[in-house]
């Protein structure tokens, strides 16, 4: 997961105010404290530059300098002889559900499909993509009619077209099940937001009633807007952490709440997936779907702030979270 754009005067909230990096002295490790340390989570950005620089595939002694942005990933550039590759380091991660087997074969089949980054190589700990020389978007960026008529196109594409070229089992991402889970993980991890849990959870679950029966498709399930990339010619979908089958009202309320839409931008994003002005059911269905994408982030950043070792001011970023879901949330309960 990337955070939300910044830069944009629709986040004046969401500014992340990273502590200062003390600088710190590590003994090289042996690979195989090496490959443990990236295994158990712990892995600093030293042990993970000499990981990524021993790998097979390279022709040449590399360069990597560390990507900015990433709040869920290590991410690094990898120059080696003259080309680009974007490496990942990050392993499963049982409190958010991450299975690294479901992103490689998502990210895959991505790319077979023509959304994603080729992979070029992947191993325990390690995915090392094709290098796109491209911008992430900002909100602004995605609201913009000529973009968002793309993005419609490749989220179609994504819940059409992704299981015929994935391999494997898939996850199921249901996001009821998930804030439930996230309600346990907190409770163990005695929270600072226990006071707050009861309460989301009886939202949820109103959540859940109102969304009902659906439809199944295969999500990306985290629009965030630097999660798309352009090149100058295209838009790219990348970071397949949470995909897996879902409602497609997950990704769209999620596209939206993530990237500040107005409600005529709403309309028309539903209106050119669906193809036709969607009924009071549907909008229903959309809006508690959409409250649900919301209080994922919420309690997502509420779980890494006492579990993630990631240099990110999760605290603010909950705040600013749980402050637009109660938005949301009132507005919904008007439908």
């Amino acid at each position: 997961m990337w955070f939300l754009d910044i830069n944009s005067p629709y986040h004046p909230w969401l500014v992340s105010v990273l502590a200062s990096k003390k600088k710190k002295t590590h003994s090289l490790m042996c690979m195989g404290e090496m490959e443990e340390a990236i295994a158990s989570g712990r892995a600093p950005m030293t042990t993970s530059l000499e990981k990524i620089s021993t790998l097979k595939l390279w022709k040449s002694d590399v360069d990597i300098v560390p990507a900015t942005g990433g709040i869920t990933n290590q991410n690094f550039i990898v120059h080696d002889l003259g080309q680009k590759y974007f490496v990942r380091v990050g392993v499963d991660i049982p409190e958010h559900g991450i299975k690294r087997f479901n992103e490689l074969a998502a990210s895959r089949a991505a790319s077979a499909i023509g959304l994603s980054p080729e992979v070029i190589h992947a191993e325990p700990g390690i995915m090392v993509l094709q290098y796109i020389d491209a911008d992430p978007l900002t909100a602004k960026d995605i609201r913009q009619s000529d973009h968002l008529i793309e993005i419609i196109d490749l989220l179609k594409r994504c819940h059409r077209d992704i299981p015929g070229a994935f391999r494997g089992p898939a996850l199921v991402f249901w996001v009821f099940q998930i804030l439930r889970d996230y309600a346990l993980t907190l409770r163990e991890g005695q929270s600072d937001w226990l006071p707050k849990l009861e309460e989301l959870l009886r939202i949820a679950q109103q959540l859940e009633n109102d969304v009902g029966e659906i439809e199944l498709v295969f999500g990306h399930n985290d629009l965030l807007s630097a999660n798309f990339l352009n090149d100058g010619h295209r838009i790219w979908l990348i970071d397949w952490d949470y995909a897996g089958f879902n409602s497609p009202l997950f990704d769209l309320g999620g596209l939206a709440s993530n990237n500040d839409f107005s409600p005529d931008e709403e309309m028309f994003l539903l209106r050119s997936y669906y193809g036709s002005i969607p009924g009071p059911k549907l909008m229903k269905k959309y809006s508690a779907m959409k409250c649900a994408s919301l209080l994922r982030e919420v309690m997502w950043s509420m779980v890494s702030e006492i579990h993630s070792n990631i240099d990110f001011d999760y605290a603010t970023y909950t705040r600013g979270n749980l402050a637009l879901f109660e938005v949301v949330w009132n507005r919904h309960q008007e439908t």
